[in-house]
């Protein structure tokens, strides 16, 4: 399953928000279900960051929010993310893909 946290980081926010992340990809590694994780910047647009992991299930990525660390190293950084849908898998993996209500 892929994981995807899109983040809007402003030229003088950088230097935090790339400390921040830094230390959520170190964090989210050291999980069970971890295969990768990686901060990558997009390419057009400067200001868009992201954080992808791929896990090996999602019970594993919803796991590795577990626990005092995780809520003092992930909430912070990742209530700054762009609210929008992150989590994908394999389309037969999926099943009947059911719109969440808002």
């Amino acid at each position: 399953m892929l994981a995807v946290n899109r983040f809007r980081v402003g030229p003088g926010d950088e230097d935090d928000f790339v400390r921040a992340a830094r230390a959520a990809v170190d964090f989210m590694l050291t999980r069970d279900g971890a295969e990768s994780v990686e901060l990558v910047r997009n390419l057009d647009e400067p200001d868009l960051w992201a954080i992808v992991g791929r896990w090996a299930n999602v019970g594993s990525y919803r796991r590795a929010f577990n626990g005092y660390q995780a809520k003092v190293v992930l909430v912070p950084l990742l209530s700054r993310a762009i609210d929008e849908p992150g989590a994908y898998d394999a389309p037969d993996a999926v099943g009947e893909n059911l719109p969440r209500l808002r």
